[in-house]
């Protein structure tokens, strides 16, 4: 039986191992951490649970499809819900919008608040789903890095209508090209989030993403975020995979253009194929310093990153849901200040994830988990005590305006997630969130390859290479290098 290693056990790295368990080989799974699941984790603080990273949850298939391999029912191990609302928006003028998951009632309720006309939403939404399906099976879904990727149909017609693509505008332009109401366009410009990027430099074409979310459903798994990636470590168990935790891998040992084995704690491991999950950048300059290094790529502007407040709040608010966004009121100088002058704007976007409105056991009666996020600069040096102690006395601020409330006298328990932290804790570059940014249009060719150039026998997946960052483009990473592997 051919013997596969996987380096990295976030959720591109376990989505691999299972799909070439699937195929045959004998995997073992070496992770640096002392659990699975990389940002896709959990913390209990007091009686409140938190889930630590992505908060999102779209195209569940993806992970159902991967019980299927086993001819498992995905019900038997993992179960979410679909959200009826997607999420609830404040201004600081005092209104608020509850965006619905049914799309004719988005259109009326959108187009009543935004004094926008119907037909300008619906079309925007039509242009959002055909940009979608016309780049997903091309960019998203297959490899850009091989030429015969590009030889068939579906990618003449991508091609054909490239003109579509709104590839020479940003996000913000093509928005005000659509609306004219400003509170319409930030709702939209809000999207280029989900990649990490700027509204004001990523192309229009990200103008796809709303597709993803208000057309194909947002959900909330059952047992909360971490529960995708610890439901796929015990499928990834009972099908025979090992799992080395605690057990950074030091080194490949290569020959001939092939990588041989690696080695983890001292010891050797030998490997018919390898498959890296590292953040691509972290691994160029640790356990690949020897080969040579796709400088252009490495040295691609990185995605935004986060700073995180897990807040106890002993308090409910009616007016929040599973997803809050309390804007800020100027969205141009918020980014400037996060990919230019690399710290906060003294009016950040805020974030609110609750999950306890769906799964009661994650705060006590009467009170509420608040994972409290905003968009953050990557890591380069700032002094994160002294930006934490501004930006929270900022976002309490915020909350206080836009709630009515007080809400520094409910919080009971807090912890705090900085940029410099995630990078710590996830080997990502800089703590980007999405390894690079999509702040140009030629971002997605710039990515890495999910395999290498030098080693005939290793393959790369996750965020920080093709096609994305975020669980559903991590998931497609391993379905690619899954191919490419049957392939090779």
């Amino acid at each position: 039986m051919s013997k596969a290693i996987v380096i990295g056990a976030g959720i591109a790295g376990l989505a691999s191992a299972l799909r070439l368990r699937h195929q045959g080989y004998e995997v073992d799974v070496f992770e640096k951490n002392t659990y699975t699941g990389g940002k896709i984790h959990a913390i209990q603080l007091g009686d409140y649970r938190f889930d630590l990273g992505p908060s999102l949850f779209t195209l569940p298939e993806l992970v159902d499809e991967l019980f299927k391999l086993f001819d498992e029912d995905p019900r038997n191990h993992f179960n979410y819900i679909q959200k009826e609302t997607i999420c609830n928006y404040f201004w600081e003028d005092g209104t608020s919008f509850s965006a619905s998951a049914n799309r004719d009632r988005f259109v009326k309720e959108a187009s009543q608040f935004f004094e926008e006309s119907e037909e300008s939403i619906r079309n925007y939404l039509k242009r959002s789903q055909r940009k979608y399906e016309l780049t997903s099976p091309v960019f998203l879904e297959k490899s850009l890095h091989k030429s015969k990727s590009f030889f068939n149909l579906e990618t003449i017609n991508a091609l054909s209508s490239v003109h579509k693509l709104d590839l020479n505008q940003s996000l913000d332009q093509v928005n005000h090209k659509s609306f004219s109401n400003e509170k319409l366009i930030q709702f939209f410009n809000r999207f280029a989030t989900y990649n990490g990027s700027s509204p004001f430099k990523t192309p229009g074409i990200m103008s796809m993403i709303p597709h993803l979310e208000m057309q194909l459903g947002t959900y909330l798994p059952k047992k909360g975020m971490h529960d995708i990636s610890q439901s796929l470590t015990r499928l990834a168990q009972k099908v025979g995979i090992r799992f080395h935790l605690n057990a950074p891998v030091d080194e490949l040992m290569t020959e001939n253009k092939t990588v041989k084995a690696i080695k983890a704690k001292g010891k050797i491991y030998n490997a018919d194929t390898v498959v890296c999950n590292m953040d691509v950048y972290t691994a160029y300059n640790t356990i690949l310093k020897n080969a040579p290094k796709p400088e252009k790529t490495l040295k691609q502007e990185r995605s935004s990153s986060a700073l995180i407040f897990y807040w106890g709040i002993n308090k409910e608010f009616k007016p929040l849901d599973l997803h809050n966004i309390l804007f800020s009121e100027n969205y141009n100088k918020e980014f400037e200040h996060i990919f230019d002058k690399k710290y906060f704007y003294e009016d950040p976007t805020v974030y609110i994830n609750i999950t306890s409105k769906h799964i009661k056991n994650d705060a006590p009666r009467g009170s509420e988990n608040w994972f409290t996020m905003v968009n953050a600069p990557t890591h380069e040096g700032q002094d994160w005590k002294a930006q934490t102690t501004y930006i929270r006395e900022k976002i309490i601020n915020k909350i206080n305006r836009n709630l009515k409330t007080n809400i520094e006298n409910h919080i009971e328990v807090e912890k705090v997630l900085t940029p410099k932290d995630i990078e710590k804790e996830t080997a990502s570059f800089q703590g980007s969130l999405y390894g690079t940014s999509s702040n140009n249009k030629f971002s997605a060719f710039l990515r890495h390859p999910n395999f290498s150039k030098s080693y005939s026998n290793l393959f790369f997946c996750g965020g920080s290479v093709h096609p994305g960052g975020g669980i559903p483009l991590c998931l497609m990473s391993a379905k690619i290098i899954a191919k490419h592997i049957r392939q090779s």
